[in-house]
């Protein structure tokens, strides 16, 4: 991306902005580039991802480390997507830039050169795949955009990030405790995601149903609840042999099968309704996605319990 200097607007480029400055990279590293797509983030569907992903187990033993330049829209989602299909030892480092390269104040090229001195780092293999943004380092699993315009925008919240940079080392300070990976040779499953609301009804889970999806994310209320009168509708789905995930609305915590009243997350649990723990809506749809693939409902559940 590039902003118009004449209207302000932000558009797509016909080169990649950064190839140019190639010469602060040379320090580190030799680097080669691969033009895999060159669209807008909010196009990136999870077939390209998976594109991605077969890329990347093309070329991964050709390289000591990958890193892909991706907008920041759904950056977060194709890092998980990888997190999950991927079982390479390298690092693979997502980053973006919420400035473009010729705006003043860009971190563009900083991020690029921040990635790059991580995926170098020692202490980078073997961590799942990793976003680097703003001196800080986060795993894919957890991170999440906060904000639309910020250059501290990607959090992870409640957790933190694993790692930080500083001017002269890269530190990291945890890791993740456990890391599954559920490799795919195709997407084909149409998983929709639907926000609950006060004074949600059946109407909109009826008509999801309508259009024949093979499963279904909600993100619920609170620590995991819905209004009553959503649950004909949920129960008519799960009839339909649809599993439901259910995450919360909220950027923090994780769903728990607490309160007893109708539509409590302990009901919607009795009924069948998939918890999560602690993943947000979209990344929630992106694994669902890879475990239609290859599960049955039954091991759906697990995939989505077995992990905090």
């Amino acid at each position: 991306m590039l902003e118009n200097k004449e209207t302000g607007e932000i558009h797509t480029t016909n080169k990649h902005p950064l190839t140019d400055l190639s010469f602060h990279f040379n320090q580190y590293a030799n680097i080669t580039e691969h033009i895999e797509f060159s669209i807008p983030s909010p196009q990136i569907t999870p077939e390209h991802m998976l594109d991605l992903a077969k890329k990347i187990n093309e070329v991964r033993f050709e390289y000591d480390g990958i890193i892909i330049t991706h907008g920041t829209d759904t950056l977060e989602e194709t890092a998980y997507f990888l997190d999950l299909v991927l079982e390479v030892d390298i690092p693979v480092i997502l980053t973006g830039a919420m400035r473009s390269s010729n705006e003043i104040g860009s971190d563009a090229l900083y991020n690029l050169v921040s990635s790059i001195r991580v995926a170098i780092h020692d202490d980078a293999a073997s961590k799942g795949v990793l976003v680097v943004m703003n001196d800080e380092i986060h795993a894919a699993r957890n991170v999440t955009k906060t904000s639309t315009s910020n250059v501290a925008t990607f959090q992870s919240p409640p957790y933190g990030p694993i790692g930080i940079l500083t001017k002269e080392t890269v530190i990291f300070h945890h890791t993740l405790l456990t890391r599954n990976s559920y490799p795919v040779e195709n997407i084909r499953k149409n998983v929709f995601l639907l926000k609950a609301y006060a004074g949600m009804d059946e109407k909109i889970l009826d008509a999801i149903r309508e259009g024949k999806p093979d499963g279904l994310v909600v993100e619920g209320l609170g620590q995991g609840n819905l209004p009553k009168e959503t649950l004909p509708a949920l129960q008519r789905i799960l009839d339909a042999d649809i599993p439901i995930v259910l995450v919360s609305r909220c950027y923090q915590g994780i769903v728990q099968p607490t309160y007893g009243y109708d539509g409590g997350g302990k009901q919607l649990k009795e009924m069948g309704l998939i918890f999560t723990n602690g993943l947000t809506g979209p990344k929630a749809r992106m694994k669902l996605l890879i475990g239609l693939e290859t599960k049955t409902n039954n091991s759906i559940r697990e995939m989505f319990e077995e992990e905090y």
